[in-house]
């Protein structure tokens, strides 16, 4: 069944290689993004682009009159727009944490507000939250994006108790590691935050490891797993509450419910060690 699609962040990454896959499947599809430069790939598919910041309740209101207007329902919304601040607690800026809330929480909010008149009056409709399996761990310097992260799970488990008398799903897609412009993001602000800092070397060894890490693509899954999960949670008539996916999100939930805080500590921390003990060795020197 034809069903109209809308993926907020769409120009790049999970977002834009799901948008194309559900324009394969048959599906109408509205990429909204701030960059609508980087959506002429949905455009050429056979998609729409519209360009959207979420964090402007006059945007998301504007882009969503149009949908309605020129298909009259929304089927699917896939709120997948998202990025990290990354730093210590002292070192990010308020404002710098309150775009992180404005992003990845509270601009999805009016994203979601923005469609539920259309949908209940549809009495149908599915809602997809693009969170992480940050929401559920923690990692160090990574407060603000954990926070959010958190906050989202909560408040989608809240939304689909609201909305279960109104046949409208919501569903928590949880990547683990996934190949995509989030490390180069994150990389030189963290650094650049903690220059002359007390958390200098912690803050390196960080960025390092993030580093090498999205820079192996070996060690991150591919964006299609995300796109082909959406795919499959569009055409099911009863889909999951939850979906993992992505390079060892399995491994990590799974270490963290089996774990106690303290050695779930030690578990994540040496992840950073070998780059932790060289920045010890440079100063040591």
């Amino acid at each position: 069944m034809k069903k109209v699609c809308v993926v907020t962040g769409a120009s790049s990454g999970m977002g834009k290689d799901g948008a194309l896959k559900l324009i394969k499947e048959g599906h109408i599809v509205y990429g909204l993004a701030r960059r609508v430069s980087q959506m002429t790939e949905l455009v050429a598919a056979g998609g729409f682009a519209i360009e959207t910041d979420v964090t402007s309740v006059e945007s998301i209101e504007r882009a969503v009159a149009q949908i309605v207007a020129e298909q009259g329902r929304i089927d699917v919304l896939w709120n997948n727009a998202g990025y990290s601040v990354t730093g210590a607690v002292e070192d990010v800026s308020y404002e710098d944490a309150k775009r992180q809330f404005e992003v990845n929480l509270f601009g999805l909010a009016e994203m979601t507000k923005a469609v539920l008149p259309t949908m209940r009056k549809q009495k149908s409709g599915t809602i997809i939250n693009t969170t992480s399996v940050g929401g559920k761990i923690y990692t160090p310097l990574g407060a603000w994006y954990h926070a959010s992260k958190h906050a989202l799970e909560g408040w989608s488990d809240c939304l689909r108790l609201e909305l279960t008398p109104f046949d409208i799903r919501v569903v928590i897609i949880e990547p683990g590691g996934i190949s995509s412009e989030f490390g180069d993001v994150l990389y030189q602000p963290l650094v650049e935050r903690a220059k002359g800092g007390a958390y200098q070397a912690m803050s390196t060894a960080v960025a390092r490891t993030y580093k090498a890490i999205y820079s192996n693509s070996k060690s991150m899954s591919s964006p299609a797993v995300i796109g082909e999960l959406v795919v499959r949670i569009v055409a099911s008539n009863s889909p999951r509450t939850r979906y993992i996916a992505g390079y060892m999100s399995r491994t990590i939930l799974c270490l963290r419910s089996l774990l106690s805080d303290r050695i779930f500590d030690k578990v994540i921390m040496s992840t950073y060690e070998k780059e932790l003990k060289k920045n010890e060795s440079a100063a040591s020197h």
